[in-house]
């Protein structure tokens, strides 16, 4: 089930941030409207919203809004300009050989059926990610990524291009589901034994920095993981 309350981690008369929850849409849903999605949510208590950047659906973490439309132009140049900085953190099948690993793969969005999108040196735009390996597990990995290009799905379509798919996402390559709980019988937190962990992408939006659009200060604001990629991580190092 989609969690409908929305964690709030800054706001003030410009801005609105939030920790959004795994499942729930950035946007209204082109084929489902009454599907729940970030500004339906917030219009009660906060009024008319501007989507800054979206975070796709199954992703979770650090999203900005904005609350007026000043507020949005300028946050909107300084993405335009890459001027933004994100982190996010991913769980990835296997353990690369690497440490460190920058990625500057062309990729082209929107292609096939399924909307992936893909390595393409001839047609794609330039893209560029840095990864870094955090902490090794015996058949997963924790992986900080920095994007400094913001094309659709590039994390996941980056790290399926170095052989090591994000954990539960089936359309780059990932297992569907992150393993059951450590131990027959035993629950985690109201996870029964037989109940997968993690059934959504194994992405979190850690930390995004910014000027702020009203008074120009610089901001880094970091958003806790969501419960389900915590406990997998609980799963890991025990």
């Amino acid at each position: 089930m989609v969690s409908t309350r929305v964690p709030v981690l800054w706001v003030d008369q410009d801005l609105l941030i939030i920790n959004k929850p795994p499942g729930l849409l950035s946007l209204p849903d082109g084929y489902d409207p009454s599907l729940p999605h970030v500004k339906a949510l917030l219009f009660v208590e906060y009024g008319t919203l501007w989507i800054v950047h979206r975070l796709d659906r199954f992703t979770s973490g650090v999203m900005i809004l904005a609350r007026n439309p000043d507020a949005h132009h300028a946050l909107n140049t300084q993405f335009q300009s890459r001027k933004v900085k994100k982190v996010y953190l991913a769980l990835v099948h296997g353990s690369p050989e690497w440490d460190k690993k920058l990625v500057q793969l062309p990729l082209k969005i929107d292609v096939g059926k399924h909307h992936r999108t893909i390595v393409d040196i001839e047609n794609g735009k330039e893209s560029k990610t840095q990864f870094r390996v955090l902490e090794r597990f015996e058949q997963y990995c924790l992986i900080e990524a920095r994007p400094s290009t913001g094309r659709r799905h590039q994390i996941r379509a980056h790290l399926c291009s170095t052989g090591y798919p994000i954990a539960c996402d089936s359309l780059y390559g990932g297992r569907e589901k992150f393993p059951k709980s450590p131990v027959k019988g035993e629950s985690i937190r109201g996870l029964s034994s037989v109940q997968p962990i993690m059934e959504r992408l194994a992405l979190h939006a850690s930390s995004i920095q910014f000027v702020h659009p009203g008074d120009g200060r610089p901001c880094v604001i970091e958003g806790p993981l969501a419960h389900d990629f915590d406990l997998a991580l609980t799963k890991l190092r025990s």
